[in-house]
């Protein structure tokens, strides 16, 4: 089983999600997505494969979000256009296996796709 974390070592929930699947003996690929950001098709991929709007992993409070211009009512294609360009905005982090992906908030919760 192929599985990719999309990891910001900054974030607490993210290192702690990246350790969970360490204990459980899974050795996943890490994309540090600051500094390799998902095209706006990988991200198109990611909401289809969490079953979600763009807008589910997008960090709305960030004031670059406001910045933007963007809103809840954003559309998915603005919000693709805005995560690819701003990559601080995706949410994390995004765990993807078995063709499915989950998001580790709380980490517990990509359990649910190994």
């Amino acid at each position: 089983m192929t599985v990719t974390i999309w990891h910001n070592p900054r974030c607490s929930k993210s290192r702690q999600t990246l350790a969970l699947l360490e204990a459980r003996g899974i050795a996943p690929r890490v994309r540090r997505y600051l500094d390799r950001p998902p095209s706006p098709a990988e991200l198109r991929e990611a909401a289809r494969l969490l079953g979600r709007p763009v807008i589910a992993f997008t960090r709305t409070g960030e004031a670059r979000f406001r910045e933007l211009g963007l809103s809840g009512e954003s559309d998915d294609e603005t919000l693709i256009a805005a995560l690819a360009e701003n990559p601080r905005l995706i949410e994390r982090p995004i765990v993807f296996a078995n063709g499915k992906a989950a998001l580790g908030r709380p980490p517990e919760a990509v359990l649910d796709i190994l």
